[in-house]
């Protein structure tokens, strides 16, 4: 009976040596006591705390847009907004979905995975994140429609498939030290970028410094989840940015991604004083270098990771009242 009870508290057990378990050898597999799913389970999946990288470009080039004068569209800056959180959502159920088939999320410090826990069979991950693509997709196709830039439909295609092969295919770039490379380019040009021109079919100088700091942003949040991963990674065999470089130069490199923009943002002031006031997000900012530079056990790069979203989420709102007010 105590040993039963002792399974209760602890629904989600692996074992076994996670070396072995990335092989994909079935019979090394981790063996898992698995609880019921939740709806706690899929919305923690969802990973809501990286949705804040999705609406932070949206704001960027949205207030970019208002810059050029009073022509823009509200409508059309609300669809480019659930693009991105859709797409998000979708890249965050790829990626529970091909980490766990490969092995590479059976021991991890963050919160369990769907697929790899064992409580959701893998297909119905990856339904989950087909079905947030199609919406994406679909909203996106009444955007082209209604703005008539048909060319932009490949530019879709492009955001879901890079989406798709973070983590996915047989040569994840993800895998591969590119991870932030693509990430740079898809949340930070891309999104900002294509949510101005949509909307105003221009891109001022603002656009492209907003769309530079949304990109580093994101990157930074990316080296706080792999400088958390760093020692399953190095195991696994998952070649991040953040295991090629070490720890040290990870560092270094947040560090400049969250300062980076605030530079961005200083020279933006010189035209908009109001962007300023843009400097309280370093209150979220400042805390998170700290941790990433003292932490002692890998859990407490989760608090950065949030930290960091946080910043993009304030500079952004701060860069969208200077640009548009």
């Amino acid at each position: 009976m105590a040993a039963s009870s002792k399974r209760k508290k602890n629904p989600t057990r692996v074992s076994g040596n996670p070396a072995k378990r990335a092989s994909g050898d079935p019979a090394q597999r981790p063996v898992i006591e698995a609880g019921p799913v939740t709806v706690g389970d899929w919305i923690g999946a969802a990973r809501l705390r990286t949705l804040p990288l999705a609406v932070a470009p949206v704001v960027i080039g949205t207030g970019a847009a208002r810059s050029t004068g009073p022509e823009f569209h509200w409508v059309i800056a609300l669809a480019c907004l659930a693009v991105a959180v859709l797409l998000q959502i979708g890249v965050n159920f790829a990626n529970d979905y091909s980490d766990g088939i490969r092995g590479t999320d059976a021991v991890r410090v963050g919160p369990a995975r769907l697929t790899a826990s064992g409580r959701v069979k893998p297909r119905t991950v990856l339904i989950a994140a087909l079905v947030f693509f199609a919406l994406a997709a679909a909203v996106g196709v009444a955007i082209v429609i209604r703005t008539e830039q048909w060319w932009m439909l490949a530019i879709g295609a492009a955001c879901i498939i890079a989406a798709w092969f973070y983590t996915g295919g047989k040569r994840p770039y993800g895998y591969n030290a590119l991870g932030e490379v693509f990430v740079f380019i898809f949340f930070g040009l891309v999104a900002t970028l294509g949510t101005t021109w949509v909307q105003v079919f221009v891109l001022p100088q603002q656009a492209w410094l907003g769309a530079v700091a949304a990109g580093l942003f994101a990157c930074a949040v990316l080296l706080a989840n792999n400088l958390r991963d760093i020692d399953q990674d190095r195991v696994v065999g998952k070649r991040t940015l953040t295991v090629l470089i070490g720890k040290r130069a990870t560092q270094v490199l947040f560090t400049l991604f969250v300062l980076v923009p605030f530079g961005i943002l200083a020279f933006i002031a010189l035209l908009y004083p109001i962007a300023w006031i843009g400097l309280l997000a370093l209150l979220a900012g400042l805390p998170a270098i700290l941790i990433v530079w003292t932490y002692r056990q890998a859990k407490e790069l989760v608090i950065a990771l949030a930290l960091t979203s946080l910043t993009a989420l304030l500079y952004s709102g701060a860069f969208f009242w200077a640009l548009a007010f």
